[in-house]
This record gives structure tokens, sequence and C-alpha cells, in this order.
């Protein structure tokens, strides 16, 4: 079965959002609000790009090909809630032997008390969880990747070990690129963002 996604946007190669190159995806709608979020165009629950599972999987087979990316990260918005669309997407990964990593505002541990649809299989098919809300007051400028000191990695996988987190291959850093509309399209991380630049992944 292959089902609908609702995409706020996605890049189909990045250098960080994660370990090595990555296809990254973001997924529309989120309830969690956290004071500073750097998606707020992705918060609400409205529709963007509606896109079938399969399809997405055919774009990172080619993304695979093209530019040679090591795995492939879902970001929202909240991915949770579109759980059973990403789990179909996250095993498709697995099978062409590409990794899967998760953003999530919710605990791991408050994902699978509220059992929403998917969710399980989608962690099943998942080598690494970043959990909890992005707490503005509590920057972290030592770890790749994450915002704020409150959110955890969960390695669910044997395929990487927490020393990503620091490596020096993966410092915090933005990607920019200018749009054929020439809009600025910023992705990466979130505490290099300037107050008065609208962050907008492409």
């Amino acid at each position: 079965m292959t089902r609908y996604l609702n995409i706020a946007s996605r890049i189909p190669c990045t250098s960080v959002e994660g370990p090595g190159l990555r296809y990254a995806l973001w997924v529309q709608g989120c309830d969690i609000d956290c004071p500073g979020c750097c998606n707020q165009d992705f918060l609400p629950f409205v529709r963007r790009q509606t896109i079938l599972s399969s399809q997405i999987v055919d774009e990172i087979e080619q993304a695979r090909d093209y530019y040679g990316i090591e795995g492939v990260t879902f970001l929202g918005g909240e991915p949770s809630y579109q759980a059973q669309g990403l789990a179909e997407v996250a095993t498709s990964c697995q099978r062409l032997g590409l990794s899967v990593m998760i953003f999530t505002g919710f605990r791991l541990e408050q994902l699978r008390r509220r059992n929403l649809p998917g969710v399980e299989a989608l962690l099943d098919h998942s080598d690494i969880v970043v959990d909890g809300p992005f707490v503005a007051g509590q920057p972290d400028q030592r770890r790749n990747w994450v915002g704020s000191s409150n959110q955890r990695f969960h390695y669910l996988t044997s395929r990487y070990g927490r020393s990503i987190e620091t490596s020096s291959f993966d410092r915090p850093a933005v990607e920019v690129r200018v749009g054929l509309d020439d809009q600025l399209l910023i992705n990466g991380f979130p505490m290099v963002r300037s107050a008065d630049t609208p962050f907008k992944p492409s």
C-alpha cells in the first residue's frame, strides 16, 4: 500500500541534516508549538504538497544514484503525525541500503505511549531518533544538528555510534541556496539563523 504525504519541503542532497550526505524531507503540520521554532511555516495543518510515498522513494533512489547519499532525514512539522506514509518510505530506504534519521518534538517514550498509527513501524525502520521539543533557553552549541541541550539521540540500530554527535566532519552549519525566483533558501543548524533572516528550506 502506498500513502500520500503532505510535504512542506524536501532537498535531494544536503550535508547539514544528519551524518553524511542525506535526502531531507520536511512534513507539514505540528501542534507542539515550540517558542522560537525555525520552521514556523511548517506548523499549520494545511495542505502543501501531497505526494505518494512511492514517488518519494523514487526520488530518494535517484538521489542515492546521483549524489551518493547515505541516508534520509525526516523533519517537520512533526513526522509522527504522518508516520504511516513515512514508515513506507523508511522501509524502502533501508532496502536501498540507506539510513533513516528522524527529528521529533515528542520524547520517544511519549511517541510510544501515544500509539499514533504507523509510529512503531516507522521506528522499526529507523536508525536514529532525535527527540524532544526545541527549547530556546537551552542552546546546544556542542552537538551536531540539535538546537537545544534537552534533545536526545536514540540509536535504534548499530549503524551509527555516539561519536557522530560531536564529529568534526559534521559541525553545525547552514546551507544557503538561491532559488530560480531569487528567493534565499536556508536549511541547517537553527541557532545560526539571524533574527532578521527568514528561514525557509527549499
